[in-house]
């Protein structure tokens, strides 16, 4: 359980419920790990990716739950019944959208490394202001609420209070190309020319969430989509971390209308290292 405070908050209710969801969903992800096969989707905003029956699964449960609960709230979700599209439904009344990433390292997931999350995220006008990101092999869960602070179990979130220096992890997500197929100048400096120690987890929601926690110092991901970013970037504001995009622009509020899996890069990173990164990564395409 989390702690935050005004437990009559309704964001702290409808928080709790999101953890009760991705812990649901986390049942029905490990029921299938190590038994399932690697299937493929390509829709008009991407090119093949990996799916399984497990993010299917995963989803339906998620979105049943979120419907019975908030029938007139939308939702957006990687995934769709035919796995040729993604699901984006807009919100009968309001501006509250749910976004959803059943499975969050689903090549981790098939090769049978258990590092894979849920993620279940709530955008209000476009702006996070709820997200859990379930890291379902550790049994660790991370939950923020806008106004509720961000946190894993009992133990307070904050982002890293110091710059880039010798000792600070960085993130990257594996497939760090551009459009063009090539690396990304920045890239190939951090990886032979600086003394800050990379990471890649193959999950950029637990990646992030490493930046929330005041692990890492910063999270680059290139080919993300908004529901790798859409949860964990409650865990972020509220950790007191800085989020833009790769050219320090800011990704919230995001226009949903139409939404369908268009990349969203970002970069998550501590106050104080995210200008020394975002420098970086201009200087060094």
């Amino acid at each position: 359980m989390i702690s935050p405070s005004p437990a009559s908050s309704p964001l702290a209710h409808d928080l709790q419920y999101a953890i009760e969801l991705a812990r649901g969903a986390g049942k029905i992800i490990l029921d299938h790990f190590g038994k399932t096969a690697r299937l493929t989707k390509t829709h008009a905003a991407a090119s093949a990716e990996a799916v399984t029956e497990a993010d299917r699964a995963s989803q339906r449960f998620i979105v049943a739950g979120l419907r019975r609960r908030f029938a007139e709230d939308g939702v957006i979700g990687e995934e769709n019944e035919t796995g040729d599209a993604i699901t984006n439904e807009r919100a009968l009344r309001g501006s509250r959208v749910w976004v959803i990433d059943p499975v969050d390292g689903t090549n981790n997931f098939v090769a049978g490394f258990p590092n894979f999350a849920v993620c279940i995220g709530l955008l209000e006008a476009g702006s996070p202001v709820l997200g859990v990101v379930f890291d379902v092999c550790r049994d660790l869960m991370y939950a923020a609420a806008h106004g509720q602070g961000a946190w894993l179990g009992t133990h307070r979130l904050a982002a890293a209070h110091t710059p880039m220096n010798d000792s600070a992890l960085l993130m990257m997500t594996s497939n760090c190309c551009t459009p063009s197929g090539q690396a990304p100048g920045y890239a190939l400096r951090w990886m032979s020319q600086t003394n800050w120690k990379l990471r890649m987890l193959g999950s950029a929601a637990l990646e992030v969430a490493q930046v929330a926690a005041g692990i890492a110092h910063g999270a680059v991901t290139v080919n993300g989509k908004l529901w790798d970013i859409a949860a964990p970037a409650a865990l972020l504001i509220e950790a007191g971390a800085v989020l833009t995009d790769l050219r320090g622009k800011p990704i919230f509020p995001f226009d949903l209308a139409g939404y369908a899996g268009a990349k969203v890069p970002f970069l998550a990173a501590a106050p104080q290292a995210h200008a020394e990164l975002l420098r970086e990564i201009v200087m060094n395409p």
